[in-house]
């Protein structure tokens, strides 16, 4: 294909393709003139990656360039590109063991004994369980006497919510296309996934509390023109 179709089944204009082509975070297609080339469904499926990096997760193109280089590097193996994508940093060691602090010392960390006790193994360079080590200190610290325990029900639920995001991706072969799709699921579903917890709040309040209820604004105000004098 030229790249005017590129650019049309991707999304991405002229200017930017040839732009990331500069850049190296697309090969060049092959060329069939002085200044002309064909491309192909790598080039498009490799092109989708690079907008979900660049404009869904926020990447800089240097750092969409770096993600890309490696994902090749290791496009085989599914979990390393899967963890690539995601923003977990490169190192493949899935540990359970205490991990050093600012100093350089070991310690035992409350995110270590939650995935101890779930028989969870992920990558030491996950930011996520410096999150959840930051989470449980913020909470005590604001007067809720919570440790890791308190996660339990709730490492339950993302469990099965990562169930479905991998079987979404289960059907897909090529490593560009479930990269893409990864990128996709994950950071453009969060915002969903929030706003559903938010309406079934509001859903099981209703349904344990749902007499007490405040007035709607229209009852405000006919109980008080009744309240003023005939």
């Amino acid at each position: 294909m030229r790249i005017s179709e590129l650019s049309r089944r991707s999304g991405v204009a002229n200017a930017t393709i040839k732009y990331y082509l500069r850049e190296g975070l697309l090969p060049p297609g092959r060329a069939t003139a002085a200044t002309q080339a064909e491309y192909d469904d790598t080039h498009l499926r490799r092109l989708r990656l690079i907008r979900a990096l660049i404009g869904v997760r926020g990447l800089s193109v240097a750092a969409a360039k770096q993600v890309l280089d490696t994902v090749s590097e290791y496009q085989t193996d599914t979990h390393q590109v899967l963890g690539l994508v995601l923003g977990i940093p490169q190192g493949g060691a899935t540990s359970k063991a205490p991990r050093p602090d600012a100093e350089g010392e070991q310690h035992g960390s409350e995110a270590d004994a939650l995935l101890t006790a779930l028989g969870w193994e992920v990558s030491e360079y996950n930011p996520a369980l410096k999150v959840i080590d930051e989470t449980l200190e913020t909470l005590r610290s604001l007067g809720l006497d919570h440790d890791w325990r308190f996660l339990l029900p709730y490492a339950e639920l993302a469990r099965r919510t990562a169930r479905l995001d991998l079987d979404e991706l289960e059907s897909l072969k090529d490593p560009l296309e479930m990269a893409e799709r990864a990128v996709l699921l994950t950071y453009l579903l969060e915002p969903a996934l929030m706003a559903l917890r938010r309406l079934a709040q509001e859903a099981e309040s209703m349904v344990r509390h749902g007499e007490t209820t405040s007035p709607s604004p229209d009852s405000c105000a006919t109980r008080r023109l009744s309240d003023e004098p005939g």
